[in-house]
């Protein structure tokens, strides 16, 4: 019995077939099913029942997933505790929310390349509901997304909120939200629904909305006089400074976006945690120069 043995062994158990996780593991189906054939034969019992869906645990299967996932755990800890980081090698998958890509990403990409020089960073800005898809189908490592999410085998690190506000052209004359245009967040995020459940209440009918998923695009669009909207008040900033845009207060506005730093723990990372809690302090930090202060 080797690690290669049991790493196959997980992403099989762990992907419901040898086919995805030959394409996970970059390796041929024979090759794959010839490594399980083999921790078979060497253990002497059968770990999978094959079915046309996939292949499925047995009982002993179980119980040697339980085995090999604080296998590798240990071994991720060894390699996060002993390798220095400038010689951590290998991809690490990244997916990021639109509004941490507007905001400290480059920070954090700068502070991750100097810890971990020989780590190969693939990165991906999505909206939230498309990272969340892509962790839980093991194609992203980690994700900054607005969480947490909920799943069980699913970890989440509270990032620094961020604190919302509305704005609009300086010559705009129409501030009514029961009747002016409102540039909003897309129609899939928490944040619309929350934006069109209270405007339903306050107003009892909504005129025109304009979802975008471009949190760029949807500041160009108010500053174009094309509507009001409510975003990022930190984002906001050279907007204003440009006489593009002015902050109004039409008498409440919704709550702060909290994101978070999530990632599989099924078994944990030890790197993929390390780069989190990295990515929480250059948060922290962007959020401490940035932030608004609250009277």
């Amino acid at each position: 019995m080797n690690f290669d043995q049991l790493k196959t062994f997980l992403w099989v158990a762990k992907l419901g077939g040898v086919r995805r996780a030959a394409q996970q593991m970059n390796l041929s189906q024979p090759a794959v099913s010839a490594r399980i054939s083999a921790l078979e034969e060497e253990l002497g019992i059968k770990l999978f029942d094959r079915q046309k869906s996939g292949v499925v645990l047995t009982k002993e299967g179980l119980l040697l997933r339980s085995h090999a996932e604080r296998v590798e755990s240990y071994l991720s800890q060894i390699r996060a505790e002993l390798t220095p980081s400038e010689e951590v090698k290998g991809t690490l998958r990244i997916g990021v929310a639109e509004t941490i890509a507007q905001s400290w990403l480059s920070e954090f990409l700068s502070a991750l390349r100097k810890h971990y020089p020989k780590l190969v960073v693939e990165l991906s800005v999505d909206i939230t509901m498309n990272l969340r898809d892509q962790l839980l189908s093991r194609n992203m490592d980690l994700v900054f997304l607005m969480g947490p999410l909920s799943e069980g085998n699913v970890e989440n690190i509270t990032l620094p909120s961020f604190q919302l506000g509305w704005f609009c052209h300086p010559q705009t004359e129409n501030k009514d939200l029961g009747s002016a245009p409102i540039i909003s967040f897309s129609r899939l995020s928490r944040p619309y629904q929350e934006l069109m459940s209270e405007l339903m209440r306050r107003y009892r009918e909504v005129g025109q909305v304009f979802p975008s998923t471009s949190l760029s695009t949807s500041f160009e669009m108010i500053a174009s006089g094309i509507g009001v909207g409510v975003l990022p008040i930190q984002l906001a900033q050279r907007f204003i400074e440009a006489n593009r845009l002015i902050s109004f207060d039409p008498g409440w506005v919704p709550d702060d976006l909290i994101f978070t730093a999530s990632y599989l723990n099924d078994p944990r990372d030890h790197i993929v945690y390390q780069v989190a809690q990295l990515a929480l302090q250059i948060a922290k930090d962007y959020d401490q120069k940035t932030k608004p202060q609250k009277k």
